[in-house]
């Protein structure tokens, strides 16, 4: 057990009289100090924001990665004066309020395309636009990605379109891809559109009437990231808007034998990881020099 005297000056606005009282404090090092609790705050934000930074450039190969963005709030404000009146009955409108700190509101992924890479392969499918590939997951559970390094695995009905996971890839109907067993999966080949065909033996390109489903949100920064690349709706992020089948909507463009690279700035996120070092860095040295106040008010009594 710590006795930490904390020295107060109360003022009493009474008679003009202005009147000293010690306070004791007992307990396990209780400080009363807005200083040290605003600062801790903000040391705990910071390393919130570090961590986020430090997550988008260990992925800043993965594909599909979309750049994550922690975003802060101020806390609760306590009130020291509020708008009074003079002794004259003259309005003082000007009030006092003392921030008690912040925290991580949210850490949100942002949907901007990242630079398309040739890669050899037509299974890898690559989105410019707004739309996000739908699989279908654990326990029938939809996700949603940007992350089109998929394959074609033999299945009990033919060749499906997986990813790397083992998820079907699902078209504009909500079903897998599958390819007859007589089709060439190298002789597949997929529009800008997502409609998928392949060229026969006498170089004939046939339909299959089926196209690669893309899908929109009225709020991406609402879908909820689950694991790796994958998202799944949320009512923040409103229900998934099919673009073959929604009017109104500026459709995707998919690239064949491409794969989308990650959407984060190497440079950009190196001078953020040095803005959130130094506010760290900063609020150290804040409580550093509210204990070392609280120091000088306890010795104060001896």
């Amino acid at each position: 057990m710590c006795r930490y005297y904390i020295y107060d000056v109360i003022l009493n606005i009474d008679h003009g009289r202005q009147s000293r009282a010690w306070s004791a404090v007992e307990g396990e090092a209780v400080i009363m100090m807005r200083a040290l609790w605003s600062a801790a705050s903000g040391m705990r934000a910071q390393q919130a924001n570090v961590d986020a930074i430090s997550n988008n450039l260990a992925n800043v190969n993965t594909v599909g990665y979309k750049t994550e963005k922690p975003e802060f709030k101020s806390l609760l404000y306590q009130t020291i004066q509020t708008e009074t009146t003079s002794a004259n009955g003259a309005q003082k409108p000007i009030s006092a309020q003392v921030g008690l700190g912040t925290r991580l509101a949210s850490v949100t992924s942002h949907f901007g395309d990242g630079q398309l890479q040739d890669v050899e392969s037509n299974s890898a499918l690559a989105i410019s636009g707004d739309g996000l590939f739908a699989v279908n997951g654990l326990d029938n559970q939809v996700y949603y990605t940007r992350n089109g390094d998929f394959y074609w695995s033999q299945g009990a009905n033919g060749l499906t379109l997986c990813t790397s996971e083992g998820y079907q890839v699902m078209d504009t109907n909500g079903n897998e891809i599958i390819l007859p067993d007589e089709v060439d999966a190298s002789r597949v080949t997929v529009s800008t559109d997502g409609v998928i065909g392949y060229v026969d033996v006498q170089n004939q390109y046939v339909p299959l009437n089926q196209s690669v489903g893309l899908f929109q949100f009225n709020n991406d920064a609402g879908l909820e990231k689950i694991a790796g690349t994958y998202y799944v709706e949320t009512p923040a992020s409103g229900a998934p808007m099919n673009e073959a089948t929604t009017a109104g909507l500026r459709r995707s463009r998919v690239s064949q034998g491409y794969l989308e690279g990650s959407n984060v700035q190497v440079a950009d996120e190196m001078v953020n990881m040095i803005v959130a070092q130094r506010a760290y860095e900063l609020n150290s040295r804040a409580i550093t020099t509210s204990d070392t106040m609280l120091e000088q008010a306890n010795n104060l009594k001896r």
